[in-house]
C-alpha cells in the first residue's frame, strides 16, 4: 500500500475553487496524536474543540463542524470510526457523535506502516502541508498539532519531484523580486546582506494547493512578516488592489500600529511599469476563502 499517494489524493467537496482542508486538518492532528501515543483513540467528544480549533484557525473563513472530517474521512481507506454500538460512523450530526461515543482511529494497516516506519509519519505530514497549504504557514499548523518537521523527513508528492518544483520556485522568486523591485509590496521592506536579499518572499495570492498559477498575475513581493498575515488573512486586497486589514485582528503596541493596522487603505507599492499587476479573479478568491471577516475602516485624518 502506497500511503503517501493515498494520504496525498484524500478526496475533497470542491466547487469554484473553495477551501475544504477539513480532511488534511484531522489527519495532521491524528499523526500529532499518534506521534505521542500510538495505541490511542480520539473519541469524539474529547478531541471536538480542538479540531474546531483547528478548523478556526487554518480552516476556510465560513464556521464549519469537525463532525464532517470526522465520518468523511472513513471513506478514504486511511481511517475508521467505531461506536459503542460497534463499526462505523453514526453520520456527520454533532449529537450523534457525542452520544455514541464515536472514536476514530488510523486504519489497522496504517497504524502498522507508522509503527514499522517512524520516517513515515513526518513524509504524510508533509505530503499534507504542501498539497493543501501555503509555504509560509506549514511550520504554525505543524506546532499546533503537535508535530516536528525538522525531524520528520523529507517527501515527494504524488505525481511529482522535488528537483523541478524548487527550480520553478527559485525562478519565480527572481521573477517577483525583479518586478516588485525588491521591496515589499505592502511596506517597501527592501533588506538585503550584500547582494542578497534578505526577508523578502515571492508570495502566491491565489495559493498554489487551489490551481493558483505560478506567474506575475498570482504573486506579490512580501517580507516575511506581510506574506504570513496575508495566508493568514489579516491583510488582503480589495478590487482597487488597495491593502485591506480585518476587524479581527487586534494589536495594541505602536508597532502592530506601523506595521499592520496602519496599511487599511493603502495602495499596493509596485510593480514596476511593464510588468503584470495581481489578477482581480485571484484577488477575489483569496478575499472569500482566506480573508477573515470584514475589512476595517480606513481612520479620517
Amino acid at each position: 500500500m502506497d500511503w503517501i499517494e493515498r494520504v496525498g489524493k484524500l478526496r475533497q467537496w470542491s466547487r469554484n475553487g473553495a477551501r475544504a482542508p477539513h480532511k488534511p486538518l484531522l489527519m495532521l492532528y491524528a499523526l500529532g496524536r499518534f506521534r505521542r501515543q500510538p495505541d490511542g483513540v480520539m473519541r469524539y467528544s474529547d478531541v471536538e474543540q480542538d479540531l474546531r480549533d483547528l478548523l478556526a484557525d487554518y480552516g476556510p473563513a465560513h464556521q464549519t463542524s469537525p463532525a464532517y472530517p470526522f465520518h468523511h474521512l472513513v471513506s478514504d481507506g486511511v481511517w475508521e470510526v467505531r461506536t459503542d454500538s460497534g463499526a462505523g460512523s453514526p453520520g456527520t450530526g454533532v449529537q450523534v457523535l457525542r452520544e455514541s461515543g464515536a472514536r476514530g482511529q488510523f486504519v489497522p494497516g496504517l497504524r502498522s506502516a507508522l509503527s514499522e516506519d517512524p520516517a513515515l509519519l513526518g513524509r504524510l505530514a508533509q505530503v499534507l502541508l504542501e498539497v493543501h497549504f501555503p509555504p509560509s504557514l506549514h511550520g504554525d499548523i505543524a506546532a499546533a498539532v503537535g508535530l516536528d518537521l525538522e525531524t520528520g523527513g523529507g517527501a515527494v508528492l504524488p505525481g511529482g519531484g522535488a528537483g523541478p518544483g524548487r527550480r520553478r520556485a527559485e525562478e519565480l522568486r527572481r521573477q517577483v523580486l525583479i518586478a516588485y523591485e525588491y521591496r515589499c509590496a505592502f511596506c517597501g521592506f527592501d533588506g538585503a546582506m550584500g547582494r542578497v536579499p534578505v526577508g523578502l518572499e515571492a508570495a502566491h495570492v491565489r495559493w498554489w494547493a487551489f490551481q493558483g498559477p505560478d506567474d506575475l498575475a498570482n504573486c506579490l513581493c512580501l517580507c516575511s512578516l506581510h506574506h504570513k498575515l496575508f495566508d493568514r488573512g489579516v491583510l488582503g486586497l480589495d478590487p482597487g488592489r488597495r491593502i485591506t486589514v480585518s476587524r479581527e485582528f487586534v494589536g495594541r503596541s505602536d508597532a502592530a500600529k506601523g506595521q499592520v493596522l496602519d496599511l487599511t487603505g493603502q495602495t499596493l507599492i509596485g510593480p514596476q511599469g511593464g510588468s503584470e499587476r495581481v489578477a482581480g479573479e485571484h484577488i477575489a478568491w483569496h478575499t472569500a476563502q482566506v480573508f477573515r471577516g470584514r475589512p476595517r475602516v480606513p481612520e479620517c485624518v
